[in-house]
């Protein structure tokens, strides 16, 4: 495993348990309905979403233009960073999170940018689904 990629699991733990403090519960790696794979999507009680791309490096940040696909899939956008990321190359219209392994902090709040409703229970349906399914794999994992 790359160390971008251990430090990537890394934050995604931080981000998980900031959405828990905040009472959303999270999954890593939710592939929405375009084919992109969010690094971490939260779903709150109110049925809101809110997905946050995970960059740990400067080249990392720069040699991805896909997140911009993501919009379309959530209520709010963040990127996470670690402490050491230069955080004035990110986009300031969207939210900002630092983060490590143990926590994450929100530097920045996003927008709320509604998602379309039909959109939204499709991806209710497959949230709830996908966390079932790792649950299930989790408790039987010869399945």
């Amino acid at each position: 495993m790359a160390k971008d990629e251990r430090r990537a699991i890394g934050l995604a733990r931080g981000i998980a348990r900031l959405f828990e403090a905040m009472d959303q519960v999270s999954l890593a790696e939710f592939t929405v309905r375009n084919g992109r794979r969010a690094d971490v999507i939260a779903l709150d009680a109110k049925g809101l979403f809110t997905i946050v791309e995970i960059k740990t490096s400067l080249a990392d940040f720069r040699s991805d233009a896909k997140w911009r696909e993501y919009l379309d899939f959530c209520d709010f956008y963040y990127f996470a960073v670690p402490e050491d990321f230069p955080q004035e190359v990110l986009p300031d219209e969207h939210g900002l999170i630092v983060a490590d392994r143990y926590d994450a902090t929100i530097l920045r709040p996003s927008c709320e940018a509604p998602m379309n409703a039909s959109r939204r229970k499709a991806q209710t349906l497959r949230f709830a689904r996908l966390a079932a399914r790792r649950l299930r794999e989790l408790t039987d994992p010869g399945i």
